[in-house]
C-alpha cells in the first residue's frame, strides 16, 4: 500500500495543471484509477501559489462586465456555450481541490470528488468540442471566476464548502439548465440541448455528493443542516437562493422538502 501514489497529492498536481486537456485527462485517470492510488487521508499537503492551473485565456472580468448575449446568432450561442464551457473548466477545479485539501475525511468522499472531477471533465470536452465546431475555442471570450472564489472562501472548512458550493452555486445550474436548453432549442441548435441533457443528468449527482456530505459533517458536529445554512450563507457572502427552483431536479440531487421549503422562504 505504502508503494502506491498518492491520490491526494497527484490531485493537487492536476489542479494545478493549465493546459485543460492535459488537467481534464489527469482528472479522469485518477477516478478510472482509483483503486491504484493510496488515499493517505491524514495527509497534510501545502497549497502551491499557482492554484488553479489555467490557460493564459479566457480573461477574468468581473460578472457585471460579462456581456449578455443572444443565442439566435452564432456568435451569440458561442458565448453562451462558452460560459457553459468556463462553469465546467471551473467545476473540474472545485472537484479536485475537495479531493486534495481536506484532510480526515472517510473514503467514500475521495471516491465521491474523483468521480466528480472525471464527469466536469466529460462536460468540458462535449461543451469545447461543440464549441470547436461553430468556429471558436476557450479562451475566445471574457468570462467571470465566480465559483473559484467561493472555493477559495470556504478553503478552511469543509462543511461550508459542501453548504455552499455544489449544493447552493452548482444547485443553481440545476434551476438555469432547463431554460437555457429551451433558448439552444428555439435556436435550432439540438447539439446544445443534448449536451445540456448529459450534464443535467450528471449535476443531479454532484448536488446529491454535496448534500450528503454537508449533512455528514453536520451529524459530525452536531449542527442541524437546516437552521445552520442561512448561518453559512451570511457568513461566506454566498447569494442568496433564487427562484423558481426546479424542485423535481433538487428533490433527485437529495434535497429534502424542508430544504426546499426553507429556501423558499429565504429567497
Amino acid at each position: 500500500m505504502n508503494d502506491l501514489p498518492c491520490l491526494r497529492r497527484a490531485a493537487l498536481r492536476a489542479l494545478c495543471e493549465r493546459d485543460p486537456a492535459a488537467k481534464s485527462a489527469q482528472a479522469t485517470a485518477l477516478h478510472e484509477g482509483f483503486e491504484r492510488f493510496a488515499l493517505d487521508p491524514a495527509l497534510a499537503l501545502e497549497e502551491p501559489a499557482d492554484v488553479p492551473g489555467r490557460p493564459a485565456l479566457p480573461r477574468l472580468v468581473e460578472p457585471r462586465q460579462v456581456p449578455t448575449r443572444s443565442p439566435f446568432t452564432l456568435a451569440g450561442r458561442a458565448a453562451l456555450l462558452h460560459a457553459v464551457a468556463h462553469i465546467e473548466f471551473n467545476a473540474i477545479n472545485l472537484a479536485l481541490d475537495a479531493v486534495w485539501r481536506f484532510a480526515g475525511m472517510p473514503p467514500a468522499f475521495y471516491r465521491d470528488w474523483t468521480r466528480v472531477a472525471a464527469e466536469e471533465a466529460l462536460h468540458f470536452g462535449l461543451v469545447r468540442a461543440h464549441l470547436q465546431s461553430l468556429g471558436h475555442d476557450y479562451g475566445d471570450f471574457e468570462a467571470h471566476d465566480g465559483l473559484w472564489l467561493m472555493t477559495q472562501r470556504t478553503a478552511g472548512d469543509a462543511l461550508a464548502r459542501m453548504a455552499l458550493v455544489p449544493r447552493t452555486l452548482e444547485a443553481r445550474g440545476l434551476d438555469a439548465t432547463p431554460p437555457m436548453q429551451e433558448k439552444f432549442r428555439r435556436a435550432g441548435d439540438d447539439r446544445a440541448v443534448a449536451i445540456l441533457d448529459v450534464i443535467l443528468r450528471d449535476e443531479v449527482g454532484h448536488v446529491a455528493v454535496g448534500n450528503r456530505w454537508y449533512r455528514w459533517l453536520c451529524a459530525q458536529r452536531g449542527l442541524d443542516p437546516i437552521a445552520h445554512y442561512p448561518e453559512l450563507t451570511e457568513r461566506y457572502q454566498a447569494p442568496r437562493p433564487r427562484p423558481p427552483f426546479n424542485h423535481a431536479a433538487r428533490l433527485a440531487a437529495e434535497f429534502t422538502q424542508a430544504e426546499l421549503l426553507a429556501l423558499e422562504q429565504q429567497a
